[in-house]
């Protein structure tokens, strides 16, 4: 495995539960498989969830739609699950359990000895706790990732994103970029993707790479769904 190529770790933050954060990983998974990298998808704390093959369990997506991880076990992915759908602080008290942030500490560097990147997935938004004081923006240090920020395309957007910058730039975190999900009934209209983009950009100098639509075959999604990776990592 050491003969892969290496990358720097990545952590999938949203701007909001629901956002399309576990897409982005999905895609950013497939991506790097393409170019030759050795990733891991890593989801320190999974809640709303009994355990890793349940029909919620993001892991479960993940390795359903990436072929190479078709025979690998979803529960190797995940370092906590919990059953209620809540903020993992709480999720956690429902099952008289508290994280223990050395543990996840310890996936990350036990994963990061044999794959390159990881793709960590945050639960819900940046403020969301985690423990007692602790929030998920705060696993990014835990975890010396990279933030990429899945954000909607739509209404709300340019509040919630420029918020959850703040929140990151407080902890001295700067996102490689923002990537719009339009995943609705109903597509944003353009202008307001351009709108939404343009006051995003501008507030806070950080590059929206562009937007991804609904994904009717997540096991092979239109190439285009790949050009806002492009744009944040480069082409080949």
């Amino acid at each position: 495995m050491g003969s892969h190529k290496k990358m720097e770790n990545l952590f999938v933050v949203g701007t909001d539960t629901g956002v399309g954060k576990t897409v982005l990983a999905l895609l950013l998974m497939q991506f790097c498989f393409s170019r030759g990298f050795n990733p891991f998808y890593l989801k320190p704390v999974q809640t709303g969830c009994k355990d890793a093959n349940d029909v919620d369990s993001d892991a479960k997506f993940i390795y359903r739609n990436v072929r190479q991880l078709k025979d690998r076990e979803p529960a190797d992915s995940i370092v906590y699950c919990f059953k209620n759908p809540k903020a993992p602080f709480f999720a956690a008290r429902d099952e008289g359990k508290t994280i223990d942030l050395s543990v996840i500490e310890k996936a990350v560097i036990e994963k990061a000895s044999s794959y390159s990147p990881l793709v960590i997935e945050g639960a819900g938004g940046v403020l969301v706790p985690v423990v007692g004081g602790v929030f998920v923006a705060d696993l990014l240090e835990l975890t010396r990732a990279r933030p990429v920020i899945a954000a909607r395309a739509g209404l709300g957007t340019i509040n919630h994103t420029l918020l959850t910058i703040e929140a990151l730039a407080r902890r001295g975190l700067r996102p490689l970029g923002i990537v719009f999900i339009d995943a609705g009934e109903k597509d944003t209209p353009l202008e307001m993707i351009a709108e939404n983009k343009l006051a995003v950009e501008e507030a806070s100098g950080v590059r929206v790479a562009g937007v991804i639509g609904r994904i009717k075959d997540f096991s092979n999604p239109p190439q285009d769904c790949y050009l806002p990776l492009e744009k944040i990592f480069g082409k080949p």
